[in-house]
């Protein structure tokens, strides 16, 4: 296995041009060209296809790039245990957070990580949970801070903290004023949500077929900055977590009442990539994130009223 010329292959998928590959590597596009042709020809068929506006990868190299990125990661994390002394973390880790638990949980980490751990390097990719989901299934993180709706964890998850559902509006909105809201007031209430496939959507929508509750989805929207803008111009409402609230009522005026009869819980999770190998950096990272949490020092553990 040629490390290097793997490594352009998986530049190639993320910037989708050879050229920009050439570029990135101080050389030329022929020469990119061929040594990608040279792995096309050890795997006996394509890995990209050819367009006019750069490269996608082909069915083939779809199907091979979550296990080279395993091996690329693999292959880092030797050599940073064969460079470190004995029971020194070291190396990149990277996470997927949810945009609400990245600050200051995320900060936090980062802040002490520098600290405690200089030579372990933290990436974080902010998203939505099911595109979380997608980046632990192709491991393209190694861990992930995530909502879950089970009660208890699975597959290894750590469940960090547990948190209601709030019925979100407009500041001055008659229906959140109160501390809590029925979650039959939901029937038929413009709604702004995230899209499918969500597992918290799904979670809700159950509960509103059971108490023969019409869910009004008047908009889908995974951007969390969206939803709330719209929320703060009144007419519209959405179901948020505590803290997406706290987060968004930075630059938006918003009020909140708790969904209630019932209480709609979710646990935030820190979990691992099934693909990824669990190196002392990721344990490192892991311990810490827990010992954050229980502190109070990532914010998860106030009360959870936004």
């Amino acid at each position: 296995m040629d490390y290097a010329a793997w490594k352009l292959f998986i530049d190639a998928a993320e910037l989708g041009s050879l050229s920009k590959v050439a570029l990135a590597h101080g050389t030329s596009q022929p020469h990119i060209s061929r040594r990608i042709g040279d792995l096309e020809q050890q795997c006996g068929g394509r890995l990209f296809q050819r367009t006019g506006r750069g490269v996608t990868l082909t069915e083939l190299g779809q199907r091979i790039e979550p296990q080279v990125r395993a091996w690329m990661a693999s292959t880092d994390q030797l050599a940073n245990d064969v460079r470190t002394s004995a029971g020194t973390p070291i190396g990149k880790v990277r996470i997927g957070s949810l945009p609400s638990t990245a600050h200051p949980l995320v900060s936090t980490l980062t802040k002490q990580l520098r600290e405690r751990y200089p030579l372990i390097q933290l990436a974080v990719r902010e998203g939505q949970g099911s595109q979380i989901e997608t980046w632990l299934e192709d491991g393209s993180v190694d861990l992930a801070i995530l909502y879950r709706t089970d009660e208890t964890p699975k597959n290894g998850d750590t469940y960090l903290a547990e948190t209601s559902t709030y019925l979100v509006g407009a500041a001055g909105d008659p229906l959140t004023s109160r501390r809590t809201v029925r979650f039959s007031a939901l029937h038929n209430l413009p709604l702004v949500l995230f899209c499918r496939p969500n597992s918290w959507r799904n979670q809700l929508e159950q509960i509103a077929a059971a108490r023969s509750v019409a869910l009004n989805v008047v908009l889908e929207a995974d951007s969390l900055s969206l939803q709330t803008h719209l929320v703060a111009e009144g007419g519209i409402y959405a179901l948020l977590g505590p803290y997406a609230i706290s987060a968004a009522s930075r630059d938006c005026r918003l009020q909140s009442a708790k969904l209630v009869d019932p209480v709609v819980t979710r646990h935030i999770a820190l979990a691992m990539s099934r693909l990824g190998q669990m190196t002392l950096a990721c344990r490192t990272v892991m311990q810490l994130t827990r010992e954050i949490v229980k502190s109070g020092a990532g914010g998860l553990r106030r009360a959870a009223s936004p």
